[in-house]
């Protein structure tokens, strides 16, 4: 048995900062893979980058190109740093990138930071762009961590990351499934500007409103949350379907906080009741930013019978960093990364760039 050093390098919709974490992942006799977090940490964007980041989707072809190399080696940048700071060396480097484009739609889900450039910058073998192959067989492209999530926390009947998004996998009937629940931390991050904060510590700001439930009920009517999976979301979904609605609510910004979060919370304990075969008797793994926000938690158990388990805060914050590190081990082993069953595509998927010199790894 072979274990990896691997570092995963997330970035999230809602724009908090570049997650990098140093993992080692071991695979066992029975097909489930052991891991251990050793550093991780959290790089916040400067005004730049996020200004960058949110205008990028507007930019004309050139800068959208020009960006993703340039993404790509302040990524590699940020990787050396961390790797010298720690006295860490890895065998590879597996990159989520940070999403621009996620329209299934049109067959599109674009992330930036290129491969090639994170790979030149540190010299150690990089695998990124992990969405675009199931995508062009007609795929979601999304959510694409049930498969860390069924190797690495199997002992869970769902695992729930409450992120930009919520998304939740487990299974039906035997068949693995995963999908975008409803917009997060995307939503909640917007509010808590309005107050001149960053995010809604603790879910302070929502414990201070009520829910305003004309609100809630139009939020509840939108059609996507009656869809079948698989599906998923983007942010231009937000700005077409979402959040107008909530531009037009009379609603004090306390209050449609705390509408947001039972808006969530109903949404989310809604999916778990689907998925759940018992839900008295169901263990939910919650991770994101979202388990941190204990109004939320609280409104998710009385929207559930569920057990919902909140893990230690290195996996609250680097689960998704983790699995694109066992992603990207899956791809250097050609093993299937992306089941058809979570995205909708027409096959399964050995996904991923490879950009660097795997020599050492095959």
């Amino acid at each position: 048995m072979r274990t990896y050093k691997v570092v995963g390098v997330m970035s999230g919709t809602s724009m908090d900062g570049l997650d990098i974490a140093h993992c080692e992942l071991t695979e066992q006799e029975n097909g489930k893979w052991e891991y251990k977090i050793n550093v991780a940490k959290t790089v916040a964007y400067n005004d730049l980058w996020r200004l960058r980041l949110s205008k990028l989707r507007n930019q004309n072809a050139l800068n959208v190109h020009k960006t993703d190399r340039y993404f790509g080696e302040y990524i590699g940048e940020l990787i050396n740093e961390f790797l010298s700071e720690n006295n860490l060396d890895a065998d590879l480097i597996g990159s989520h990138g940070h999403t621009i484009f996620h329209q299934p739609e049109n067959n599109i889900s674009f992330q930036i930071g290129s491969a090639s450039a994170i790979s030149a910058v540190t010299d150690i073998p990089t695998v990124a762009n992990f969405r675009m192959m199931d995508v062009v067989k007609y795929g979601e492209g999304a959510p694409i961590s049930g498969t860390g999530d069924r190797l690495l926390f199997g002992e869970f009947d769902m695992c729930l990351n409450l992120g930009g998004f919520a998304n939740i996998s487990g299974s039906v009937d035997g068949e693995a499934v995963a999908y975008d629940v409803c917009p997060c931390n995307i939503l909640l991050n917007r509010i808590a500007r309005e107050f001149g904060q960053e995010y809604d510590e603790d879910g302070k700001i929502a414990e201070q409103g009520g829910i305003d439930y004309d609100l809630l009920s139009d939020l509840n009517s939108i059609e996507y949350y009656d869809l079948p999976y698989p599906k998923s979301l983007g942010r231009e979904w937000i700005n077409e379907h979402f959040w107008f609605r909530v531009r037009q609510s009379d609603a004090g910004k306390e209050d449609r906080m705390k509408t947001l979060v039972d808006h969530i919370a109903q949404q989310v304990g809604n999916n778990i009741e689907k998925l759940a075969q018992d839900s008295a008797t169901s263990r939910v793994y919650v991770t994101g930013g979202g388990a941190y926000n204990k109004v939320l938690i609280d409104h998710l158990r009385t929207h559930t019978d569920a057990e919902i388990v909140v893990p230690e805060p290195v996996v609250i914050e680097y689960k998704e960093a983790l699995i694109f590190g066992l992603l990207a081990v899956l791809r250097v082993q050609n093993k299937t990364n992306i089941l058809s069953s979570y995205t909708g595509a027409e096959m399964d998927s050995v996904a991923g760039e490879l950009a660097g010199d795997f020599s050492g790894l095959v």
